[in-house]
């Protein structure tokens, strides 16, 4: 099994970390202190990324993508992530589940989304629904020929961005019909309820939404009545590994500020490095970024292979389980080898610390991972995940 870059794997990489070096990177301090980024200063990067040809990468070149498989994906948004304010999320992924749609949804949704003309937020969870899909209170109801949704959304990641949104709502209320409609952010009843503020201080927001009354035609429907759970989980799939690649590249980045402050810090005659307790830190963080690292590449490349989808989602949910952990662990590490400095705001350090608490939380909790995995292990046994495609 040769898990060695290929040399477009390399390419990709380079352009992602170029991207991130000299365009998001400047803009960090400007997110920060304005928890986010002014109109003007976010239609200039949404020009900087179509130019830069790496929005849309997670999509075929059919539809305006980049083509970019699976560990390709991986490599470039492990070098966007490094990036702090959520910057990253400036090179747009449109929603996997767009892919489903009809020849006309794929021509109004998704080819401008994936050129950038049109941006999407995923509306699913709800003040009494989060990890229980299932609880979504949100429905459509058909009236006449169309349909009508009331519900209320919380934490829209990127809704301020978005001009449409994907609300996974259950027809005439029935658990069993969960289904996904695509619905124009301008759209009669859909109003902005609220939009609480985070730990994080994010190029996105994360607004509560209400629903009210919102009339659909049949044409916003993706894909068929019942259907919704299972397009969901397929971005929850992607997503899950897209995290994994994000708490990478933040940890790789901390780690190495780490590294290079304990050798330009002095303190009893000698750089910080040299004190067995600093070393070991350093050791560390080096240990869990290198197994993370080989755990989500050889997944990346076991699913550009085509395994099985089951599989896939098994793999996911334990890349995502670990990546979380680690990303915690290691930036932890990172802020205490920088002691005061670490701890300032206008260091990268502080803020990745403080924007990677979420990744154990959305997406699916880490709970729900090892209740995920350990379903896994008894349906299939503990080769899944000890054992090799």
């Amino acid at each position: 099994m040769d898990l060695t870059l290929t040399k477009d794997d390399k390419a990709i990489a380079a352009r992602a970390k170029t991207f991130a070096e000299t365009v998001l990177f400047p803009l960090e301090q400007e997110c920060e202190e304005n928890d986010g980024l002014p109109t003007q200063a976010r239609k200039a990067l949404i020009r900087q990324v179509q130019e830069s040809k790496l929005g849309g990468y997670n999509h075929e070149k059919d539809v305006g993508g980049q083509g970019f498989n699976v560990l390709q994906q991986i490599v470039c948004h492990e070098e966007l992530a490094k990036a702090t304010g959520c910057l990253w999320s400036s090179v747009w992924r449109p929603a996997v589940p767009l892919r489903s749609g009809t020849k006309q949804q794929i021509d109004t949704y998704l080819r401008p989304s994936c050129a950038g003309d049109r941006r999407s937020a995923y509306a699913i969870t709800e003040p009494g629904a989060g990890s229980d899909a299932s609880a979504v209170a949100s429905t459509a109801v058909k009236r006449g020929g169309n349909y009508v949704i009331n519900g209320e959304k919380w934490f829209v990641t990127g809704a301020n961005l978005a001009d449409f949104f994907l609300v996974h709502v259950h027809m005439d209320g029935d658990v069993k019909k969960p289904t996904l409609f695509l619905v124009e952010a301008d759209q009669k009843g859909v109003e902005v309820k609220r939009v609480p503020k985070f730990t994080h201080n994010a190029y996105f927001t994360h607004a509560e939404i209400l629903f009210k009354n919102v009339e659909c035609t049949p044409s916003q429907m993706l894909g068929e009545p019942g259907q919704g759970l299972d397009l969901t989980k397929e971005w929850f799939i992607e997503t899950r590994l897209e995290i994994a690649s994000r708490c990478l590249g933040a940890a790789i980045r901390a780690a190495e500020a780490a590294n290079a402050y304990a050798s330009e810090r002095v303190q009893f005659g000698k750089q910080i490095r040299d004190f067995q307790a600093v070393e070991a830190m350093l050791a560390d963080m080096a240990v869990e970024i290198m197994a993370t690292k080989a755990m989500l590449y050889r997944v990346g490349w076991e699913v550009s292979q085509g395994i099985d989808a089951k599989l896939v989602h098994a793999r996911a949910s334990a890349v995502k389980l670990q990546a979380s952990e680690m990303v915690g662990r290691v930036t932890d590490k990172a802020l205490q080898v920088l002691g005061g400095r670490g701890y300032m705001r206008e260091n990268p350090v502080e803020r990745l610390w403080r924007e990677m608490r979420v990744e154990r939380i959305w997406e699916g909790t880490s709970e729900i991972q090892r209740v995920i995995i350990g379903g896994q292990i008894k349906k299939r046994g503990m080769g899944v995940y000890t054992g090799w495609v």
